[in-house]
């Protein structure tokens, strides 16, 4: 058994902005109602000539640069998604045709706003099993496809973008893992408070259910997972919550205690992206140097399925 580590980080996002200026133009609303009740600014949103797989592969590769491997270096592919419209080939494996790779296991994983912190668990626990050596984990997720844009209450949280990490074997040697033991369930009764649903898809939400839910259940829970690394809330270096809405990425990060902590908002310039947002956020933090290297950095994905996924990793 061995640990595992994320040893680099890659983020891309579409061209065309959406600001709420623009956004007022299209259905009743204002800037000043969606920053003081949803805390964002702009948006990115890709067009219909930019897939999914293809906002994956732009973040996959700059990951990959950045970890100096190439991509047949790498053997097992996960891209956590909820805006796949086909079943199959599987958004993985399209992303690993772009990339030129040789014979890497591919899986999607859609557990919508949690999605990129379950694939992350699942990939560390294929390293620590020896089933794999190095993982290309990747969050990406095309909101604007999906959202009623008629829907002023929806329409203006949504984002589309991809985030992506190089997880590679590491014994550890004794020390803290790279990546700290996952916390992960769900509330299946309240299952239906985010939806995606019909033909054609479209997303919908209990905003006020949502709202209440992760800012008091949350807290508890995400303190636990810094208890299962061996950490304090005032250990950490950064905090990365599911960017969903600035009113509860702020009150929740607050009530976990990270005193200390760096806090991503990258909910203001972004939006909601989904799957994509936490290593969106975190490879925008690495970018600009605000973590130091090796500092501990808390995960924790919430939402859709009413489903939590979280843990401390060290920062690449």
């Amino acid at each position: 058994m061995t640990g595992s580590r994320v040893v680099a980080l890659g983020h891309y996002q579409p061209a065309k902005v959406l600001t709420n200026q623009d956004l007022a133009a299209m259905v009743d609303t204002s800037d000043e109602w969606i920053t003081s009740r949803v805390g964002i600014r702009t948006r990115h949103i890709g067009g219909p000539d930019e897939p999914v797989d293809e906002l994956a592969a732009h973040a996959a590769a700059k990951a990959l640069a950045s970890a100096g491997l190439q991509a047949s270096d790498i053997d097992l592919v996960l891209v956590a998604t909820s805006t796949a419209i086909d079943r199959s080939p599987s958004m993985s494996a399209r992303v690993a045709a772009r990339l030129g790779m040789e014979a890497p296991a591919v899986m999607d994983i859609n557990v919508v706003c949690s999605g990129f912190t379950h694939a992350l668990a699942t990939a560390d626990h294929a390293l620590r099993a020896g089933a794999a050596t190095r993982a290309l984990v990747i969050g990406a997720d095309k909101m604007g496809d999906i959202v009623d844009w008629t829907d002023r209450s929806s329409c203006v949280l949504m984002g589309d973008g991809a985030g992506a990490a190089v997880v590679v074997a590491d014994p550890a040697e004794g020390g803290r893992p790279g990546i700290g033991p996952v916390l992960w369930g769900s509330v299946p009764g309240m299952g239906d408070a985010v939806r995606i649903e019909g033909t054609p898809p479209r997303f919908a939400q209990e905003g006020q259910s949502v709202y209440r839910w992760a800012t008091t259940q949350l807290p508890p829970i995400a303190r636990k997972v810094c208890e299962k690394a061996g950490l304090t809330p005032e250990d950490l270096a950064a905090v990365v919550l599911h960017q969903a809405n600035l009113r509860i990425i702020e009150p929740v990060a607050r009530k976990i205690g990270a005193v200390n902590a760096v806090v991503a908002r990258d909910v203001i310039d972004s939006g909601n992206t989904s799957a994509a947002s936490i290593p969106m956020a975190l490879s925008k933090l690495v970018e600009r140097g605000e973590i130091p290297s090796g500092a501990p950095v808390l995960l924790f994905g919430f939402g859709g399925n009413l489903s939590y996924a979280g843990q401390v990793i060290s920062c690449p």
